[in-house]
């Protein structure tokens, strides 16, 4: 009993010591590492030796950092008294981020290298093949974007914005990453186009430039190129292509690029905007020597081809570029009508014009006015190029060169004009000066379109104008008052025509009225005229068939009633007469009818008479009409006749009378005799 207690108390120490022994083993040859670590071995010492010439990996069997790292796992051989494993997370450049190398170990850089050249070693991770390549010591060329990474930290640091991964702590790395941190070196670079920039690219790796040059010509930019460097983001076909270090010709545009800030850094400025109504000329610092076509009599500069070094004679019209200001200026030159203000204190919005003032004058009469004067001036675009090459900018142009020229003429017209005449003839010298400023205008390749003169004012302190002005307000007040009196007559007296005019319209119905009475009078006196004719020729008619039946009767009478019918002919006259005066008052077609009714009666009775032959037949013939018409019997009823001298006288005179007219009208001549004694008749009967 005491053995077997004895060897099963043995057996439990050699298993121990056996299990003891397994686990030391496995110890002192495994090692572990996990899925997100790397092992970056070193080996402590080695027959082979230490590391020599500078190394910092071995890559022989030397002692030191192994150039192979352990991924995650279970790893045999790394004794632990010969190997240190030294465990780091992996490396991990978020999305959108860039990481930076150092490489402390590798080949010297040459003496025109600032970063190492890019060989290939799978993005750093493997150092074997890096070093064997050819692999540079120093900040690398090569970036790694967005991803994990397995690099060994014994060989590489590696940068990022979070962190700085080294195996041992070094100060140049934290400002390192600081200096990117600035720069925004660790986000990719990225133009847009809402911006309205561009990138100037400086590359701080290659050739330097010759002498005499300061911008780096483009190169590798075409397609077909053998060497494109995608926008710089290439380094290696961008040096190859022959680029070289400083300011490159060629800017970045809208886009995302992802950029060694250690090989290039990036300046953003505004893209060259020529605004509508403008044209840009352009100055190149950069390019070839051209030829100048400006020709061998304009001795102002040089200007060339577009591309070549000078004023180019093409000017940029309206719109956006990607022009590098670096390799050139681009000076804006309106192209549409501009207003120049030689006025104190007025400036327009283009600024051309701020240095200007009112020019100073003295007149013939030795008044010191101020003349604010404006010019429209106009530049052609295709004569933009020599406006610039002569006088470098639109600015220089008009303080160098206008403002003197204008203010010298208007001087000199100024001396030979009085001040009255100064104010007085303001247009005639604005379009003298217009003339004469578009011919001196266009020997600088400009226009003058209008010359506009203000109103002359006093300096400070100045009142003699003023009381020039103030007697001429005078006089031209005292000559609008005469001109106001005499348009005040001429207007009354128009008024008083218009009052005669208005009276004459009111009045016109009534005037229309009364001639048309006048014409209505006319007309009826016409036809009461005609009447009258009519009547008249009714009336001789008559009067002949009645003097043919009256013919027989005594002449005696018509003696007597001769004259009285000449009287009623006169009196019908004058009656005719006067009727016709009253008549002319009421109407003169009324006077017309009644001198015409009077006329016809005059002529009947004239035909009446002639109708007679002797006036006293036809006075007869009315004493019979008037005795047989009378209402007392002509003849009595009982005649007593006495004869002989003892009868009635008035029946012997009726019967000499009747005897008379009848022997008369007979034909028979009587005889005077002497009276002979009446016989005494006896008393008849009748």
């Amino acid at each position: 009993m005491p053995l077997l207690q004895l060897l099963s108390s043995n057996l439990a120490v050699y298993v121990g010591v056996g299990l003891l022994a397994i686990l030391l083993f496995l110890w002192l040859s495994f090692r572990y590492i996990p899925n997100n670590r790397i092992g970056i071995v070193e080996k402590l010492w080695s027959a082979s030796g230490s590391l020599k010439d500078g190394a910092v990996i071995a890559l022989h069997g030397e002692a030191g950092y192994q150039g192979n790292i352990l991924r995650g796992g279970l790893h045999f051989g790394r004794w632990r008294w010969q190997y240190a494993v030294h465990k780091f997370p992996l490396i991990t450049v978020k999305q959108g981020k860039i990481g930076y190398v150092f490489s402390r170990g590798g080949e010297q850089l040459q003496p025109s290298q600032t970063l190492g050249r890019i060989v290939e070693c799978n993005n750093f991770q493997d150092s074997r093949r890096f070093l064997a390549s050819g692999g540079q010591k120093g900040r690398q060329r090569g970036i790694l974007r967005e991803g994990v990474y397995a690099i060994n930290i014994a060989l590489f640091n590696v940068i990022t914005e979070d962190r700085v991964f080294t195996i041992e702590f070094a100060k140049s790395l934290e400002e390192w990453q600081h200096q990117l941190r600035q720069l925004s070196g660790f986000s990719p670079l990225t133009i847009s186009g809402k911006s309205d920039q561009i990138g100037i690219v400086t590359v701080h790796e290659g050739p330097t430039l010759p002498p005499g040059e300061l911008i780096a010509p483009a190169v590798g930019t075409e397609k077909d190129d053998p060497n494109p460097h995608n926008n710089y983001q290439d380094i290696e076909a961008f040096l190859r292509a022959g680029g070289r270090r400083g300011v490159q010709y060629m800017p970045l545009i809208d886009g995302t690029y992802f950029l060694n800030r250690w090989f290039a850094t990036i300046e953003a400025i505004p893209k060259c905007v020529v605004p509508i109504g403008y044209v840009g000329v352009v100055v190149s610092f950069y390019g070839k020597k051209g030829d100048d076509t400006s020709g061998k009599e304009f001795r102002h500069g040089e200007r060339v081809q577009e591309g070549e070094k000078g004023v180019w004679n093409t000017a940029l019209g309206p719109g956006k570029y990607a022009f590098n200001n670096s390799a050139g200026e681009v000076v804006l030159v309106p192209t549409t009508n501009f207003v120049l203000h030689w006025i104190t204190g007025r400036s327009e919005s283009h600024r051309f014009d701020d240095s200007l003032t009112s020019i100073e004058l003295i007149t013939a009469d030795a008044y010191e006015p101020l003349l604010p004067l404006s010019v429209v001036v106009h530049i052609d675009y295709e004569k933009a190029p020599s406006v610039i090459q002569r006088f470098g900018d639109v600015k220089q142009l008009i303080t160098q060169t206008l403002d003197p020229l204008l203010s010298a003429y208007f001087r000199d017209v100024a001396h030979k004009k009085s001040m009255l005449e100064l104010i007085h003839c303001r247009d005639e010298i604005q379009g003298q000066a217009r003339e004469e400023l578009r011919r001196k205008f266009m020997q600088f390749d400009i226009q003058c379109v209008d010359v506009l003169i203000g109103r002359p004012e006093s300096k400070q302190g100045d009142t003699k104008i003023e009381g020039l002005l103030e007697q001429l307000r005078a006089r031209q007040f005292a000559i609008e008052q005469v001109e106001t009196y005499q348009r005040q007559q001429e207007a009354a007296t128009r008024q008083k025509s218009l009052n005669e005019a208005v009276a004459q319209a009111q009045l016109q119905a009534e005037l229309t009225k009364s001639q048309v009475q006048i014409r209505i009078s006319e007309n009826s006196g016409d036809a009461e005229l005609a009447k009258a004719r009519k009547s008249a020729e009714t009336t001789v008619v008559q009067a002949e068939a009645a003097a043919k039946q009256a013919k027989l009767q005594g002449e005696g009478e018509a003696a007597r009633l001769l004259v009285v019918a000449e009287a009623q002919a006169k009196q019908s006259a004058l009656i005719g007469e006067g009727e016709g005066k009253k008549a002319a008052s009421i109407g003169e077609g009324e006077g017309k009818k009644i001198a015409a009714v009077g006329q016809a009666e005059a002529q009947v009775l004239q035909l009446k008479i002639d109708s007679y032959r002797d006036p006293r037949l036809y006075a007869i013939s009315i004493v019979a009409d008037h005795l047989r018409q009378s209402a007392q019997p002509l003849v009595p009823s009982q005649l007593i006749n006495f004869g002989g001298s003892g009868g009635s006288d008035s029946s012997s005179m009726l019967g000499a009378l009747l005897s008379l007219l009848t022997t008369e009208k007979l034909g028979i001549v009587v005889k005077p005799e002497k009276p002979a004694a009446a016989p005494v008749s006896t008393p008849k009967v009748s």
